[in-house]
């Protein structure tokens, strides 16, 4: 295969973008996690390799299954016209909730119509994680972090599909099994419908299973263990449905329960943002996150640890990537590694592995 060996620093099959390549600071820790994943989306799509998308069935149970790269991203990602859009308002959502636009982390759009093709959520992730690497290598997991804002785009996405009179009836009857709750921000009114509540949402997950979309894309990058060294077969990509970002607050029963922990909140919010869309059309996202915090930091939704992620990703491409290290210099161009900061992990394993871009 024929990569593209410019002399100017670069990433593969990004020919338009919001960021700059030449410039030092596109880079940066934060950037790089968002831009080197949607190359490696693109080098594995010129390699016939799909991502493994992970979803849902009727009975809210976790499948693997492939999504083609032009079904994830909505275009060719080699195409002339894609043209990738970093930290981004993406415009099919903002009907729905309020305040000022939340970005999210790749929005791809067609560069000659301008046209909006799809809004995802970045997660670069390093296998194994800290509560997996003592463990034998085929129980390695990864940790998942969830900001609120993830959140919002899932309601969003909810909200998409029940945006018709009689839909968005059909999503009050699903809301409508829990008892009315005057105040929402006290942890004793709500705690006792948390079971009705997820039941609730589950209802709405098991009706929409046909129609769940791809919302977070989760590049996995292998090292040895705890040591900091790229194993030879080392990069992936996973794709998380909507649907099955819920199912990340479920493995816990919920019965019974008199904690609220972060998975139960996540669920609380997502059920409080579809109940204000029904009710007024819109919902206040800020709003619902910082009156319902039941005493937990914002600062994330949720972060699923490895012992818990393995129990969704564990497959053959967990134990064994499909692109190799010395494939990096084919997504990474032009000297790119040279304008790497090694301010996160990722980062400081490829300063530090000169030897695959020989």
């Amino acid at each position: 295969m024929n990569f593209n060996k410019t002399k100017q620093p670069g990433l593969f099959g990004q020919k338009h973008s919001s960021r700059d390549y030449t410039k030092a600071e596109c880079w940066g820790k934060n950037q790089f996690n968002s831009s080197f994943p949607a190359s490696l989306v693109a080098y594995m799509y010129s390699k016939g390799l799909k991502p493994i998308y992970v979803k849902t069935t009727t009975n809210n149970e976790i499948i693997h299954d492939s999504i083609d790269q032009i079904e994830l991203l909505g275009i060719d990602p080699l195409s002339d016209d894609a043209y990738y859009n970093f930290e981004a308002g993406f415009s099919p959502y903002e009907i729905y909730y309020l305040g000022e636009r939340e970005k999210i982390d790749l929005v791809m759009m067609n560069s000659k119509t301008n046209e909006v093709l799809s809004g995802l959520e970045v997660k670069l992730t390093a296998l194994p994680d800290n509560t997996t690497k003592s463990l034998d290598e085929s129980l390695w997991g990864t940790e998942i972090v969830m900001r609120p804002p993830t959140i919002c785009f899932l309601a969003c996405s909810i909200c998409a599909n029940f945006n018709t009179l009689d839909s968005k009836e059909r999503l009050r009857s699903f809301l409508q099994i829990v008892p009315q709750i005057n105040h929402w921000e006290e942890i004793e009114e709500v705690l006792p419908h948390y079971e009705q509540i997820l039941s609730s949402i589950l209802s709405i997950s098991a009706d929409m299973t046909e129609k769940q979309k791809p919302l977070i894309i989760q590049p996995i990058w292998k090292t040895e263990g705890s040591k900091m060294r790229l194993k030879e077969e080392c990069l992936d990509v996973f794709v998380w449905s909507n649907l099955s970002v819920i199912q990340m607050c479920c493995t816990e029963d919920a019965s019974n329960i008199n904690k609220l922990n972060r998975f139960h909140r996540t669920i609380i919010w997502l059920y409080k943002m579809l109940l204000d869309y029904v009710t007024y059309n819109t919902f206040d996202y800020k709003r619902i996150i910082r009156l319902l915090s039941y005493n937990l930091a914002n600062d994330k939704a949720f972060a699923l640890p490895g012992t818990k992620s393995y129990h969704f990703l564990k497959c053959k491409e967990i134990l064994k990537p499909r692109i190799s290290k010395y494939e990096i210099k084919n997504i990474i161009l032009g000297g790119g590694q040279d304008l790497l900061s090694p301010e996160r992990r990722f980062d400081a394993v490829l300063v530090n592995s000169p030897d695959i871009f020989e």
